[in-house]
């Protein structure tokens, strides 16, 4: 029987009410030791209870950056308490008290941190306001780059070394992996982060269009060419100048990038005289450039001088340490931007860690703004994720084990069935027939689980 004290709690129901407060809790001995912390930590840093309080303090701080200007030693030092903002490592804003507790000789004991994050703090409406709407916030969170992965901590180190490096650098991998994101973060850590960054989207301009886009012309180069027009390399001037999804480059256009990447130099169109090309090239791709070098699709010479430097991102399935975090970056930035707080139900996030993900990172970001934006709970179960997620986890098994709750682990198993079913025989009575149930429950079912869009 568990103890309880003289207010009538047992531990297990006072630790359960701490668990559930608004603001992060945390206790630290007078030795750095984390004795305790309760579960909106996951939400500030994407860290679970128990991983924090088995992680050094120092650790988190300096490996993870949790949230940065720690205020421990200050504490510890002066013996008072103390307040201050600080930035998680998930970018959000937070207010921190520091509050010491002392023994007979008057050292610090115990320190209690209260942490309270200004945006979720917004989203508990005040008791006058219970009838009325809160006002939804107009800008989104910035974009962070959020990992604890091997393979994107050796991303990030690779970005590092190459950042002040002039020459140019390939960015490679997936669809959605987060190539974009890197290359502005190796604009932002090089000597050019004052300069412009500018993104030319390679498979979105016509063809016609490509020279006069990145070089620019001059007056009547062209019919409808009225007056001279600088282009995006001259845009770029003494920054970076990212060239997104290289392999959808004409290869007549391939031969003139070759050159200005090769010169640093380019003629804009109608020009007899060149112009000195002051950038940084960075270059992006999401298919195998040796085989279309191979194919002849693709220049070897052009790929040689943008593959001086080459850094691979690893797909989101890849990198299955990064997925919390993010999970919780996204519910962070999207409820900001939409006003909604949101979090995830016992055995969804072993079934969201369970899927290959094939969008990568963008994918799951859609995901987090769609389910925040069209779940009215604040509790997101697993009859709320969208039927591809289940879609690719076909063993009942598996859906068994993905989560903690009987009745939401049944339930998956069900809709796996029913949209299974739905998929193999199309109407409601041969489902009936195959599962051995009536047509009006069959019908229900497939109301209930299978998409509009699919009916």
């Amino acid at each position: 029987m568990s103890k309880t004290n003289h207010f009538g709690l047992d531990f297990e129901t006072f630790a359960t009410l701490i668990d559930n407060l608004h603001d992060e809790i945390i206790i630290y001995d007078n030795n750095y030791r984390m004795l305790y912390v309760n579960k909106a930590c996951e939400r500030h840093y994407g860290f679970t209870q128990q991983e924090l309080i088995d992680m050094p303090f120092w650790d988190v701080v300096r490996k993870h950056k949790a949230w940065d200007r720690p205020m421990l030693p200050l504490i510890y030092e002066k013996k008072c308490p103390a307040k201050q903002m600080q930035q998680t490592y998930l970018g959000l804003q937070v207010l921190t008290i520091a509050t010491p507790f002392f023994d007979d000789k008057q050292d610090v004991q115990y320190v209690m941190l209260n942490i309270r994050d200004n945006y979720h703090d917004k989203m508990i409406p005040r008791a006058e306001d219970l009838v009325t709407e809160e006002p939804q916030s107009s800008k989104a969170h910035p974009e962070y780059l959020i990992y604890r992965s091997a393979g994107m901590e050796k991303a990030i180190s690779d970005a590092q070394k190459v950042a002040n490096v002039n020459a140019p650098c390939l960015l490679l991998g997936e669809s959605g992996c987060g190539k974009s994101l890197l290359a502005k973060y190796v604009h932002a850590n090089s000597n050019r982060v004052d300069k412009p960054f500018v993104t030319v989207n390679c498979a979105a301009i016509p063809h016609e269009l490509f020279e006069s886009e990145l070089f620019g012309h001059v007056e009547g180069a062209f019919s409808g060419a009225t007056k001279t027009r600088g282009g995006l390399f001259a845009k770029a001037k003494g920054g970076t100048l990212f060239l997104d999804e290289i392999s959808e480059l004409p290869l007549p256009m391939q031969a003139k990038l070759l050159y200005a990447v090769q010169e640093l130099e380019y003629r804009p169109v109608g020009s007899s005289e060149t112009v000195k090309a002051d950038v940084r090239i960075l270059a992006a791709s999401n298919r195998n450039l040796n085989l279309m070098v191979e194919s002849g699709a693709f220049r070897q010479d052009l790929y040689f001088r943008l593959n001086v430097f080459d850094i691979t991102i690893p797909p989101l399935r890849e990198r299955p340490e990064d997925l919390v975090p993010l999970i919780h970056l996204f519910f962070n930035r999207y409820g900001k931007l939409h006003g909604k707080g949101k979090r995830l139900a016992s055995g969804v996030r072993k079934l969201l860690s369970q899927y290959t993900w094939p969008g990568n990172v963008r994918e799951l970001a859609h995901l987090i703004e769609r389910l925040v934006v069209t779940v009215e709970d604040e509790i997101i179960s697993v009859d709320h994720l969208p039927a591809s997620i289940y879609e690719t986890q076909g063993n009942p098994a598996a859906l068994v084990m993905a989560s903690d709750n009987l009745d939401e682990a049944l339930e998956a198993v069900e809709r796996q069935l029913i949209i299974d079913s739905f998929k193999a025989y199309g109407t409601s009575r041969k489902v009936a027939t195959a599962l051995n149930i009536s047509q009006s429950r069959a019908s229900r079912l497939i109301r209930k689980y299978v998409p509009a869009t699919k009916l």
